[in-house]
């Protein structure tokens, strides 16, 4: 550390990128300066939102008045702290990622598997939900700082040494050199210890951040994609910040000035404002971060950049790291104000309620407090001395004859209350409940609570549901972005494989380089209420069909209603579930199939059987008309002498080859004649 640190001057931005226009400490300051006035009245209107929810109502009250505040607004967020968190948190699959082209289906489905185990394993769900919850109820904003957070560290393991050997098997070896491969075999002859580097930490981070530390443009008109800038303060040390090794200056930084108590413009939160470190590498310090966007080209386009300083100092400035581009924040408004950059939670509606209620009950408080119940007078002329102290002891007495008893003794009692009173306060409870549409059962949890008819008790709820799935649908939408920021920067900062344990027993190896792609992401999100509608249906469905649906059908709804229910283990063993059939009807079965096969078998001999006595029908029928044929023409040669005519021609022929015969015998039989 620089001894004389603070006689040398912090080293200007240029100093510490290579931009063409790199922005000046002094230019981050004048944003930060110029939205403070919006800041502090956002500050200031959340605080007494708080105070409200707290019950920190200042009462002016006379000595001995009751200064009570009657908590409406807590009990009405409390009983919406459950309803919007458990969508959340019933399920593990939170995330539902579907592919936009059929070549991202893989990928959607690895995202789908990524995400949902860094949002059960990688980070505090429950915690996160619940303060997530809280904060939008409590404050009617919340707003998220996502991150990355890399950690590693240098460990000795033990390497095994290899040594490569000639192999000895003359016939292993003319084979390894038949294949292209060297004659020699690696052969482990010892160990050495070598230094290697280990992750321990690489995933996304989520922070809530503190509304008293967080500015916002205040020109973006609420949708933050638009703001140029937003700058969040935080505690650090500058052991942290050297561990982190992406600060720079931190010679420059001069701690004796600083520090996170003595900060007039950030919030220390509730921790204990008397305890400070005293030593150099753990002092809190309080650093401001720059999320925004600079023409640090110099082309008239602004780039997205961080800033980080501390005081006077600049420690870090480089161009965003996030792969989206953008500022890696994401707001959520419980109630949204149009054209407003916060939202206003049900403390808004319900602080004048809250007051009428709290000014009913301290009188009615002051009318009991303020009466001497229990208290017991007696005229003076009742009793005698000796009496009135028999009266006191508890013993029997005699009172004088000229009193009436009834009148001689008088018992102090509350008095009633004024029905005028319970009268206001019924209203200002049922109008609290109507302005929130959350049924805080101001007149106890009982059937009469809701309505006396089915009928109406469903159309309260309709409409409680309809109201507070809106807002959940808000809260499911800022969850969603938050999956986008971490789908982003999980195929950027992800490792080269990522192990995902799908269930107790199945592991799946993920390539970050698999992960790029189109897809949409949804939320399996619900309220207790629709989720228990939708199961009532479905069964009312199961019991209509009866019988007459198939078994695997009733299969898919079975296992749909015990999803709903929150049963998720019994709906996957219904889905997995595959009946195990009787072996006698199995084998009945079997017979039946083989007995139907018989029965065609026969049927198929039994065509081809007639297939054969056609083809001998129409032989015989051909013989016929062949003799018939046969017969005609005889008939017609007799008739036209033709036989006759033949007969003649062949006898001719006959008495022809006779000659012949006997002229060759003549002529072979002459050369023995000369001789």
């Amino acid at each position: 550390m620089n001894d004389d640190k603070t006689d040398v001057a912090a080293p200007e931005a240029d100093k510490l990128v290579n931009w063409e226009n790199p922005p000046k400490l002094s230019d981050l300051k004048k944003d930060y300066t110029a939205a403070q006035s919006s800041h502090i009245a956002h500050v200031t209107t959340v605080d007494g939102w708080l105070s409200a929810l707290r019950g920190d109502q200042q009462i002016k009250a006379k000595k001995g008045r009751s200064k009570i505040v009657p908590k409406v607004i807590r009990k009405q967020a409390e009983w919406r702290y459950a309803a919007l968190s458990e969508p959340f948190l019933s399920t593990n699959d939170l995330f539902n990622t579907s592919p936009v082209t059929f070549e991202d289906k893989q990928a959607a489905i690895q995202n789908g598997l990524v995400l949902n185990s860094q949002f059960n394993n990688r980070i505090q769900k429950v915690k996160f939900i619940d303060e997530f919850v809280r904060t939008a109820v409590d404050e009617g904003t919340v707003i998220v700082r996502t991150g990355w957070e890399y950690e590693e560290e240098i460990v000795e393991v033990e390497v095994p040494v290899m040594e490569a050997r000639p192999i000895l098997n003359p016939e292993i070896a003319a084979q390894r050199q038949a294949q292209g491969l060297p004659p020699y075999e690696e052969v482990q002859v010892g160990t050495e210890t070598q230094e290697q580097t280990k992750v321990l930490k690489n995933q996304p981070t989520v922070e809530i951040c503190n509304y008293k530390n967080l500015i916002i443009d205040p020109t973006c008109e609420g949708d933050l994609d638009k703001a140029e800038f937003i700058i969040y303060s935080f505690e650090t040390s500058m052991s942290q910040l050297k561990k982190d090794g992406r600060y720079e200056n931190l010679d420059f930084v001069k701690t004796e000035n600083q520090s996170a108590l003595a900060a007039p413009d950030h919030s220390v939160g509730e921790r204990d404002a008397s305890f400070e470190f005293s030593d150099e590498a753990r002092k809190k310090l309080v650093a401001h971060e720059y999320w925004g966007f600079w023409d640090i080209n110099g082309t008239g386009e602004v780039e997205p950049f961080v800033a980080t300083w501390i005081g006077d100092t600049l420690v870090r400035l480089e161009e965003a790291p996030f792969p989206d581009k953008q500022l890696p924040f994401v707001k959520v408004d419980y109630l949204p104000v149009r054209k407003e950059v916060f939202g206003q939670p049900d403390g808004y509606l319900l602080e004048d309620n809250q007051k009428v209620i709290g000014a009913v009950t301290r009188g009615m408080i002051d009318i009991l407090g303020r009466s001497a119940n229990g208290q017991q007078g007696i005229r003076k002329d009742a009793l005698d001395v000796i009496n009135a102290r028999k009266f006191e002891r508890g013993d029997d007495y005699k009172f004088n004859s000229t009193i009436d008893p009834r009148q001689a003794f008088h018992m102090e009692t509350y008095p009633e209350i004024p029905t005028s009173a319970l009268t206001m306060l019924n209203l200002q409870n049922d109008e609290a409940e109507s302005l929130t549409g959350v049924k805080a059962f101001s007149q106890g949890i009982s059937g009469q609570a809701l309505g006396n008819t089915a009928t109406g008790i469903r159309s309260a709820l309709d409409a409680t549901s309809k109201r507070e799935l809106g807002i959940l649908r808000r809260l499911a939408e800022g969850i969603l972005q938050i999956g986008r920021k971490f789908i982003s920067m999980n195929a950027e900062f992800l490792e080269d494989e990522e192990i995902i344990r799908i269930t107790n027993e199945e592991f799946v190896a993920i390539n970050r380089e698999d992960l790029g792609g189109r897809y949409d992401i949804k939320l399996n999100i619900s309220t207790a209420e629709a989720d228990n509608e939708k199961a009532q249906e479905l069964s009312f469905m199961l019991q209509t069909m009866g019988n007459n649906m198939e078994p695997s059908m009733s299969q898919m709804i079975l296992s749909d209603i015990a999803r709903l229910r929150k049963m998720p283990e019994l709906a996957k063993r219904i889905e997995e579930y595959q009946p195990q059939p009787d072996p006698m009807a199995q084998q009945k079965a079997q017979l039946e199939v083989a007995l139907l096969q018989a029965q065609v078998a026969n049927e198929q001999a039994k065509a081809q059987e007639n297939t054969a006595d056609i083809a001998l029908k129409e032989a015989k029928t051909r013989n016929l008309e062949s003799k018939s044929d046969m017969e005609d023409l005889n008939f017609v040669e007799q008739e036209s002498g033709v036989n006759r005519q033949h007969e003649e021609n062949m006898k001719g022929v006959d008495q022809n080859n006779e000659l012949d015969k006997k002229f060759a015998d003549a002529i072979i039989n002459e050369p023995n004649l000369n001789r």
